[in-house]
Parts: structure tokens; C-alpha cells; sequence
């Protein structure tokens, strides 16, 4: 399991031939009435592709940290031409447009939101383009929608699907600490309200249908967010029996029954979160590989699983 040139190349080709595929799509739209009925690319210009919307988002974030982790890449002069294009000022403002819509409150909340803020993060590494200036007004409109939420936000979503809250914050809160200080410790000081008095984790995972491990990922969270002392006191009573490989069920790769079925797939993504986790925790080792390998032939296969799955490896890959 190591990021190289090659591994770069089949993410890079992977990505590319789905980010610019509007069909099959699954939308997240709110009709106002008859006149909002309009086909992916219509409503979505920059993020028409990949399945959905925060898919094709986070496929541009793997594509522009490809580019720039590897410029020398056989690819990396298609993803720049393309992301110039895709990426142009008049589609991300038809884009801020549609998430400025009253019916768009909740327009991928909270984790396309995650993922807007993070790949306009990456873009701003680019400075010999101007991905990062075109895409700020996008970032700041779901900035502005976190503070909204977070203050009706009473409980934090734990199921580990798109509605996480640790996942979400966990990116968030890197952008923020960017750009946007007083939301970066409004995230700190949420997450630490929403899970800093959680002992002894039950770890009801994996369920049938998530994607990201909802244990692990808060765990990620609170290192993120945590002075390191005050952090490993707080790991070792959230997971007290870690060393003893309890709970089981965080040490053994989930099985995908259908790889054609979305929902079945999204275990190949849990997988690849756990792996991602694992390392980022400094307890990676043969754990992740495991979870790596039963999962890594996925992430060019059946469609369900390859329109995403490689932003969920290379997450993985980037920790060491």
C-alpha cells in the first residue's frame, strides 16, 4: 500500500473518466416548482459528473492532489486543461447560485459541504492557477452554512454515511483554520461538546450500508482538535481495550456481497476509511493493509464503487 507514480496514474485515469460523466446520476435537489426540473449538468455545470455531486467534488480534489503530488505525471496536463475549463468562473458562480437558492438550506449537508471546503483548500496549492480565487465564494457560502448548523445541530449524527458529523468536521475544520479562525474554534468547540465525554465506545459497525467507520472517524476528529496529552487520555478511555484487539469487529474488513449494489459498495469505502483512520491514529500496520487489500481492487471496478473510491484510498495513502 504505498502512493507511487503508477498508483497515482490508475487513480488519476480512474477519476478522469468519471468526473465529466453525467449519467448514471443521482440528485440532491429541491424543486421550487416545474421550472426546476433540469438535467444534472444544467443545474450542476462544474459538478455534473461522477454519479453525484460530492462525488464529482471530491474526485477533483484527488485529481488536483494527484497533480500536484506528482506534475510530471503522464496526466497531470489533462487534469489542469480539463479543471480549467470545468473549473471556470462562469460555472462556480452558476454553482454559488444553486447553493444560494432558499430550497438549497441543506444541499449536501454536511459532508459536500466538507468536501467543497477541502478541495477549494487543495486548489489554493496551485498558484499557477486560478481554480482557488474562482472557487472561494463557493467555500465561504458552506462556511456561512456551517454556523447555521452547527447552532441547530443539538446531537452529532454518528451513523457512518453522508450525514456524519465527525467526518465533515474533520475536513472543515482544516479549511477553517485557513481562512476562517473564528469558525475553525467554533468547530473545535463543537466537537468537543458533541463527543468529548464518550467512554468506552460500543462500536455497533460495521452497519450494512456506511462508508466511513463512525468510531474511528470520531476518534480522527478529536486527535484533530485535541493538545496531543490531553488527546491520548481521552483515545485511551474512548477505546480501552484497543491493545487486546477489542472491540473485534475494528480489526476485521468488512465483505461486500454486490459490488453492482450502491448501497453494498459503500463497505468497500469503509474499508478504505478504517485503513485511512488507522494510520492517521499511528496504528496502521498489518490492521490497514488487511483492510487495504479487500478492498483496493474496487476502486477501478464496478462503477457504484469507482466513481469514488479513490479519494478514499489515496486519503489513506497520504498518512504514513
Amino acid at each position: 500500500m504505498k502512493l507511487d507514480q503508477a498508483t497515482a496514474q490508475r487513480f488519476a485515469r480512474t477519476a478522469l473518466g468519471h468526473v465529466t460523466r453525467e449519467y448514471p446520476n443521482k440528485l440532491d435537489h429541491v424543486m421550487a416548482g416545474p421550472q426546476d426540473a433540469e438535467t444534472p449538468r444544467e443545474l450542476h455545470p462544474a459538478f455534473y459528473g461522477s454519479y453525484d455531486w460530492h462525488s464529482c467534488v471530491h474526485s477533483w480534489w484527488t485529481l488536483l492532489t494527484l497533480r500536484r503530488l506528482y506534475p510530471d505525471l503522464p496526466e497531470a496536463q489533462e487534469i489542469a486543461a480539463l479543471a480549467d475549463v470545468t473549473l471556470s468562473e462562469e460555472n462556480l458562480a452558476a454553482e454559488l447560485a444553486y447553493a444560494q437558492r432558499p430550497e438549497a438550506r441543506g444541499f449536501e449537508r454536511p459532508y459536500g459541504w466538507a468536501w467543497l471546503l477541502y478541495l477549494h483548500l487543495e486548489t489554493t496549492r496551485h498558484p499557477d492557477c486560478a481554480w482557488a480565487n474562482r472557487l472561494e465564494p463557493l467555500a465561504r457560502q458552506f462556511a456561512a452554512g456551517w454556523r447555521d448548523y452547527l447552532q441547530t445541530l443539538s446531537h452529532p449524527i454518528r451513523q457512518g454515511a453522508h450525514f456524519n458529523t465527525a467526518f465533515a468536521l474533520t475536513l472543515s475544520v482544516e479549511w477553517a483554520r485557513k481562512f476562517d479562525s473564528d469558525l475553525a474554534e467554533l468547530i473545535e468547540s463543537a466537537a468537543q461538546g458533541y463527543f468529548a465525554d464518550d467512554r468506552a465506545a460500543q462500536c455497533w459497525e460495521p452497519g450494512g450500508d456506511e462508508f466511513l467507520s463512525p468510531t474511528l472517524m470520531e476518534a480522527l476528529l478529536m486527535q484533530r482538535v485535541l493538545p496531543p496529552a490531553q488527546f491520548d487520555s481521552w483515545f485511551a478511555a474512548f477505546l480501552p481495550a484497543l491493545e487486546r484487539g477489542e472491540p473485534a469487529t475494528l480489526f476485521t474488513p468488512a465483505q461486500v456481497s454486490d459490488p453492482s449494489d450502491g448501497k453494498a459498495a459503500h463497505l468497500d469505502g469503509l474499508n478504505l476509511t478504517r485503513t485511512w483512520c488507522w494510520r492517521a491514529l499511528g496504528l496502521g500496520g498489518d490492521n490497514a493493509e488487511r483492510h487495504y487489500a479487500a478492498s483496493q481492487a474496487a476502486i477501478d471496478g464496478d462503477y457504484m464503487g469507482s466513481h469514488w473510491l479513490a479519494t478514499f484510498a489515496l486519503l489513506s495513502m497520504l498518512e504514513n
